[in-house]
């Protein structure tokens, strides 16, 4: 399958209107299902849903028991598609995700040749849970899947199924015997999503549905060809060129590197970044920006579309150094800042107030 960023439309173009209903329909039916399970975390559901009718993989950061896992697995059952979990552990193999060549003998023969079987990763939807709990060899068997939709073995390209999608967990607070992803293995997500604590009222009612009798029946709401069909119509989104180098300004404004006099830095990126996002970010930025544009019933994109996906899509791919560590400043931070400081319009007054 061609990678979703730069894969071309293959549906014929529709009204816009019908478009923006088409793909609405299709969140309602996806949400109203999960909350059926699921209570509150109405932003999680949303990005994550974004992520997957854009073609994306999603990481999703919270604190043990917040339904982390649960949530990816009811969105994998709201869905008519082939779901694998496989939970990340220190002593798991890559062959044991992508799966491994084994002799098959030919009782009739005698030959023997070598047949791949095929592992979890041969679905639709990934869990990959607690994904930061395997090493660095374990990791990387993900790299091929999550960029180029295959997998290879013995010389021998094996195509994964479509949609895919990835939905990683892990827990932000534990790190004794956990392996940082490193920042390939992170780029290949659009999003990292982090999941809070739940109020009081939404955990009132968790301990309610939890300690019954009652248990919810989610049921399936969309099939493998909706959802390729939903990714296909966000993509026929229009976004003008303002709104593409409001984005792409914003990303560029993260490369502490490339600081020149018409491209100035905010003050807090020369403080407190060591890295910044490449172009997979301004891409996403688009991207989910078309998607969160049609949820909100509209056939157009705004810079507002892009400043609501800007921290899940940065916040990952952005390098914080030794000073914010120090100073208590994280990736989110510096994230709000930018999008308090980089303008839409991108006159030479709103460039100078950002060098203040």
């Amino acid at each position: 399958m061609p990678d979703p960023l730069t894969s071309k439309s293959q549906v014929k173009a529709v009204e816009p209107e019908q478009a923006v209903d088409e793909v609405r329909q299709a969140f309602e039916k996806l949400r109203e299902e999960i909350r059926k399970v699921i209570v509150g975390q109405d932003e999680v559901v949303e990005q994550l849903l974004i992520t997957m009718f854009c073609g994306g993989h999603a990481l999703v950061v919270g604190v043990p028991g917040l339904a982390k896992t649960l949530l990816i697995s009811t969105i994998a059952r709201t869905l008519s598609l082939g779901f694998s979990r496989i939970q990340f552990t220190p002593d798991l193999m890559p062959s044991d995700i992508t799966g491994t060549e084994v002799i098959e003998e030919d009782k009739t023969t005698g030959a023997r040749e070598l047949r791949f079987v095929k592992g979890p990763i041969f679905s639709n939807v990934i869990l990959a849970d607690e994904i930061n709990r395997t090493p660095p060899k374990t990791q990387a068997a993900l790299l091929e899947a999550m960029q180029e939709r295959q997998v290879t073995a013995g010389g021998v390209r094996h195509v994964l199924p479509v949609p895919f999608f990835v939905l990683a967990t892990q827990n932000p607070i534990e790190q004794e015997g956990t392996y940082p992803l490193p920042e390939a293995q992170l780029d290949r997500f659009m999003f990292n999503v982090l999941i809070s604590y739940p109020n009081e009222e939404e955990e009132l009612e968790i301990i309610r549905r939890t300690t019954g009798a009652h248990e919810a029946e989610v049921t399936s709401a969309l099939t493998g060809q909706d959802v390729l069909r939903v990714q296909e119509l966000i993509r026929q989104t229009p976004a003008a060129d303002h709104v593409i180098r409001y984005a792409l300004r914003i990303v560029r404004a993260t490369r502490i590197k490339e600081h020149t006099a018409e491209t100035p830095k905010p003050q807090i990126v020369q403080d407190y970044l060591g890295w910044g996002a490449g172009p997979r970010a301004s891409q996403y930025l688009i991207l989910g920006a078309k998607a969160h544009a049609v949820l909100n019933g509209r056939f157009h994109v705004t810079p507002e579309d892009v400043r609501a996906v800007t921290p899940p899509v940065l916040r990952h791919r952005i390098i914080t150094n030794f000073n914010a560590e120090a100073d208590n400043v994280t990736t989110d931070d510096v994230v709000d800042r930018l999008l308090e400081e980089i303008k839409v319009d991108g006159s030479a007054r709103d460039l100078d107030a950002v060098m203040r």
